[in-house]
């Protein structure tokens, strides 16, 4: 009997299962996606990442949230796989250009065992032509919007997926819990978002809670990261170098003077979870 093998790895605590259809035959299906990730009845996992696909000249990574939808981007799955390619002998060297459905990402390792690295993502995209907003025009940058029953300060953004920035003087991991899925199916935004809560401590710091799309609320996440840390630093309330304080951990987001984003954080191996073929019958 044919058997599906997956490695976990996590960044921050934020999980990812990665599906190798090079070594694996597993359709790749929603109601797979789902069952592997679900906690209690799968493997577990905050997303999953299938890969490598060698498109073009170059590596090609699909990330998946654990609802089964595609996601366009990453930032903790970019450097996750990106570890998972160097393990599994695929590349060499310290450096890698990445392709996702948002673009190309470049990676630096800074440790030659691939555990931290410091990733480009590319230059935020704002509410407008680069992020098109049910009954919004131009950008959204400390603009008031409201969700449930409360208007929010908000900054809306892409950092290769949507995101949803509201800034608070205190944020818990309760009121992401509770405001998250509001946000995330509001009207304003067609192919839903993530949000963040954000808290900016001083020039140099930032607290933030996660409810991401497809996955609910989160321990960490790159992109919200980056996300958090550009708007931000667009309000003019941060320096160019931020520490963004998550549940799980710190990610340090550089934002050059070109807007460019660039993070650096670590990734960690779980394990080696191998599957009956007959789990998905």
């Amino acid at each position: 009997m044919n058997e599906i093998t997956l490695k976990k790895y996590h960044g921050l605590g934020n999980d990812y299962l990665v599906l190798d259809p090079n070594k694996n035959k597993l359709p790749l299906q929603s109601r797979n996606i789902e069952m592997l990730c679900r906690r209690n009845f799968g493997v577990g996992a905050d997303g999953l990442l299938y890969g490598p696909i060698w498109e073009n000249g170059k590596w090609k990574v699909r990330v998946f949230n654990p609802d089964g939808s595609e996601a366009e981007q990453s930032g903790n799955g970019v450097r996750i796989f990106a570890k998972y390619l160097l393990d599994e002998g695929y590349i060499k060297g310290r450096e890698l250009t990445l392709d996702t459905l948002a673009g190309e990402v470049k990676v630096e390792f800074l440790e030659e065992n691939g555990s931290s690295m410091r990733v480009n993502m590319g230059r935020p995209m704002y509410a407008g032509p680069g992020m098109k907003l049910n009954g919004l025009e131009g950008e959204v940058v400390n603009a008031h919007l409201r969700f449930w029953d409360n208007d929010y300060n908000t900054t809306c953004l892409s950092v290769g997926n949507p995101n949803c920035v509201i800034m608070m003087e205190e944020v818990t991991p309760q009121k992401a819990k509770s405001l998250g899925p509001y946000v995330e199916q509001a009207s304003y935004f067609p192919n839903r978002t993530n949000m963040q809560l954000c808290k900016v401590v001083d020039r140099e710091n930032i607290v933030i809670e996660i409810y991401e799309r497809g996955a609910g609320y989160t321990l960490a996440s790159g992109t919200g990261a980056c996300a958090a840390a550009a708007a931000a630093k667009r309000m003019g309330l941060v320096d160019n170098m931020v520490a963004v304080h998550m549940q799980g951990g710190d990610l340090i987001v550089e934002i050059d003077d070109t807007d460019t984003i660039y993070m650096t954080g670590s990734v960690e191996q779980v394990g080696t979870f191998t599957l009956a073929e007959h789990f998905f019958a």
